[in-house]
């Protein structure tokens, strides 16, 4: 059974029937880990913790989950396991080294490395894990990979989990993009879910843990002042790159639609200044395909032409000729929709360079790759989804925290 570390009327629910007067709601979202101090740390005091985490994992106010819970009376903070990109969050394109982290001393364990799970040796002195990172509210981003694999280790060792909860990005109300089959699960796709999932990393693993029955001895504490139709931009939060590339909001709301592209060998803006605004490659006529972009009439984003040179990456060095995306309602915006339009025309107009298969990991669904090949209208693929949608959603209602 999932533990809920819940907020109520300003009184939070400590250890032994006490009661803390929480701090009058400021306006912005309170994070998980704040939550948690307000709650004098109940769920880890006398255990040795691991913290799985990265610069994301901080409080409001700056301070890192890293010394929060260092310096937390009662807890020993034993070890960090670091997931892509590292604990600074720097990393790209190479695994991510272990090392001891300078001020406090402790080990850090990579999780984006030689294993992609913590072994016996990394979990041999930890009590409980702790997750605290923040996600983009996509798929096939691996953060929330990495919590599903720790919590399944975890579970096999009885080792207690709890998740700090932080915000999606994207706001929690969106379901868009199509499902992940079965047989395309991978570190990029852990479960059967579509690209865009309208849930935080601590509703995941609550449907992670029951729907993959990984049983483990999870406990959530959940953000205060959450409301699923927020998008990030609006919780009074400080926006940190998620990773290296996610530079701001406007390229997150891009993202989950514009990295489809990248595999068919298109640049999505990596090495330049709006990672994810942009794509283009050395062969792509933009006239031409922003005169049939356009012509779709795709809502909530708008196409200019643009030729750029980005710095590394696919065709680092080289004049990339292709679009700039502009978000003008997001609301409106189905990323989904915007992603098979974009491949369906690289495809359609550029099936010799645009190496369309090699999507598949990301994209995700035969199905939808075989009717962009076919050429069917985008916009009947896209009202393809609509049951297995409409399933997700009602499954996931199970594991909502929040309204």
């Amino acid at each position: 059974m999932v533990k809920l570390f819940r907020i109520t009327s300003g009184l939070i629910p400590l250890a032994a029937g006490l009661l803390l007067i929480a701090p009058a709601n400021s306006g912005r979202v309170r994070l998980g880990v704040e939550v948690l101090i307000a709650q004098n740390y109940a769920p880890l005091v006398g255990k040795r913790v691991g913290l799985i985490t990265n610069h994301t994992g901080r409080t409001a106010t700056g301070e890192s989950t890293i010394d929060v819970l260092a310096q937390a009376p009662g807890v020993k903070l034993v070890a960090l396991f670091a997931p892509e990109h590292g604990l600074e969050g720097t990393i790209e394109g190479r695994p991510v080294p272990a090392g001891c982290e300078p001020r406090t001393g402790l080990p850090i364990h990579s999780l984006y490395g030689a294993t992609l799970r913590p072994t016996d040796a990394m979990l041999a002195e930890v009590d409980v894990l702790v997750f605290d990172i923040q996600d983009a509210g996509v798929r096939f981003y691996t953060y929330i990979t990495t919590m599903a694999y720790a919590m399944e280790e975890a579970a096999r060792r009885k080792i207690a989990f709890v998740v700090l909860d932080r915000p999606n990005p994207l706001n929690g109300l969106a379901v868009q993009g199509p499902m992940l089959d079965p047989g395309c699960s991978s570190f990029v796709g852990y479960f059967p879910m579509p690209i865009r999932h309208g849930m935080t990393v601590g509703e995941l693993a609550q449907m992670f843990n029951a729907e993959n029955k990984i049983s483990a001895d999870l406990t959530v504490i959940p953000l205060q002042g959450w409301r699923r139709e927020l998008w990030f931009d609006e919780t009074g939060l400080e926006w940190i790159r998620p990773s290296p590339n996610l530079c701001s909001l406007r390229g997150a709301t891009l993202y989950p639609a514009i990295e489809l592209l990248r595999a068919g060998g298109v640049s999505v803006g990596r090495g330049t200044a709006t990672p994810f605004e942009l794509s283009g490659a050395p062969w792509i006529r933009s006239e031409e395909l922003l005169s049939y972009l356009r012509s779709r009439n795709i809502p909530g984003v708008h196409f200019e032409p643009v030729h750029f040179q980005p710095s590394k990456d696919v065709h680092a060095g080289e004049v990339c000729y292709g679009l700039r995306l502009q978000t003008t309602d997001r609301s409106r915006l189905d990323i989904g929709w915007l992603g098979v339009e974009l491949l369906a025309a690289l495809h359609k107009f550029y099936p010799q360079e645009f190496r369309l298969e090699k999507t598949l990991h990301l994209l995700g669904s035969t199905r939808t790759l075989e009717r962009i090949r076919a050429q069917d209208d985008p916009r009947e693929i896209v009202a393809g989804w609509e049951a297995e949608l409409e399933a997700f959603k009602r499954l996931r209602r199970r594991y909502l925290l929040y309204d």
